[in-house]
């Protein structure tokens, strides 16, 4: 679904942008919406998390299985002057990482199939501050990259529950920081603008909570585990 989301998604904005970049000058539509020094404005979007592991033994990777999440939240656009944005987006990240572990990490530890799997549910209240570098507005299109910080809240982190992995419990921490960078189109439409973005999200910090035990097979082996994952983004202003 995720992957015809996103072609369907760059066909369009393709054939939309090359309408616009190769034929004559037309009426552009909301001349003045880029001139306000403050704008607004909500996004929809789909997330797509994976897990970037180091290890201190060559075993065999954790296979991440990864699903599409999804994404909700608002904009504040502060307009410094035409080609440059200072905006916030916070928003409502929800995904979910299925974590794949090899039999040699038990390596004369009795376990079962279930041991093998654990789940990561993750509920992210996100917080980004991105500068947006525009080109020249073409008609009623708006190229740009964006790049920035940001920091995350995970809701579903279980990093104070008592349980660790012996009773089934992953954890995670609660904090998260991010850099962040992206592309995306500014369509000027008659009535708002809308915005297709596409940005790469990847972690600063360590999020794995160790097991009590140093030589759980679960964390002993992990130096260290942080999140990178790709946003797929549909911005309304």
């Amino acid at each position: 679904m995720k992957r015809i989301v996103l072609v369907l998604s760059f066909i369009i904005i393709a054939q939309t942008a090359s309408a616009q970049l190769f034929s004559k000058d037309k009426i552009q539509n909301n001349q003045n919406i880029d001139k306000a020094k403050w704008s607004w404005g909500y996004f929809l979007g789909f997330n797509n998390y994976d897990f970037n592991f180091d290890y201190k033994q060559d075993l065999k990777d954790i296979q991440t299985v990864k699903t599409t999440g999804f994404s909700v939240g608002l904009i504040g656009n502060m307009r410094i002057n035409e080609y440059l944005d200072l905006r916030m987006e916070p928003g409502l990240f929800i995904t979910r990482r299925d974590l794949i572990y090899d039999q040699s990490y038990f390596n004369g530890i009795s376990f079962n199939n279930s041991d093998l799997l654990r789940e990561v549910r993750s509920t992210y209240i996100h917080i980004p501050l991105l500068l947006k570098i525009s080109t020249k507005r073409i008609n009623n299109i708006k190229p740009f990259i964006v790049g920035g910080f940001s920091t995350a809240l995970n809701l579903s982190s279980n990093q104070d529950n008592p349980d660790d992995n012996s009773n089934g419990q992953f954890r995670t921490k609660k904090g998260v920081v991010f850099y962040e960078l992206g592309v995306g189109i500014d369509f000027y439409l008659p009535w708002f603008k809308f915005t297709p973005a596409i940005r790469g999200i990847f972690a600063m910090n360590d999020e794995l909570v160790r097991d009590r035990d140093p030589n759980s097979p679960w964390t002993s082996n992990i130096v260290s585990m942080k999140t990178r994952g790709l946003f797929i983004s549909f911005t309304f202003q």
